[in-house]
């Protein structure tokens, strides 16, 4: 498997392999809101290739603010229907969340399932509001750096400005 960063190249591709991995209203739910027009942090936006160079794997992550907070939105990920169990998706999640902190990043969020990302050390957000129809059940969180997620609440809504241009994640 090659592990890499997802190049410009590689939008098309992996936007076809989310399609195929999701269900065709994927761009309806309510994260998608979040990303609208809002570049994803490139640094974190990851692909996995097989030994013919088949994209197999690839997870993105975006900047939103938490209560007026910087925090990631981690999130698509996704393995290929052919390649799933084979513990890919957690090969991703564990190297898109560790290649964040040294960029600054202290926190990082996600909707799904509790009891797979709590192997990844994602717990849930009280307080921590997604835009409706979000479970709240389904927010989960984990911290980067000790405390990170101490009296963080209230709404998750877009980020403004480029993380990329100055518009750094500690401000």
């Amino acid at each position: 498997m090659d592990l890499g960063q997802e190049q410009a190249s590689d939008w098309w591709e992996v936007e076809a392999l989310y399609d195929h991995c999701f269900a065709p209203g994927r761009t309806a739910l309510s994260s998608y809101r979040l990303r609208d027009d809002v570049a994803p942090v490139p640094e974190l936006c990851l692909t996995l290739r097989d030994d013919s160079d088949a994209l197999v794997g690839a997870i993105r992550q975006w900047p939103v603010r938490v209560g007026g907070q910087p925090a990631l939105l981690l999130g698509p990920v996704a393995v290929h229907p052919t390649r799933q169990g084979e513990g890919l998706a957690g090969i991703l999640i564990r190297e898109s969340v560790r290649r964040a902190a040294p960029l600054g990043w202290t926190r990082v969020m996600l909707v799904g399932d509790a009891p797979y990302y709590r192997r990844f050390g994602f717990t849930k957000l009280p307080g921590v509001i997604m835009p409706p129809p979000t479970n709240p059940d389904r927010v989960l969180g984990i911290a980067l750096s000790p405390g990170a997620w101490d009296g963080i609440a209230g709404d998750v809504t877009r980020w403004e400005g480029d993380p990329q241009a100055g518009d750094s994640p500690r401000t």
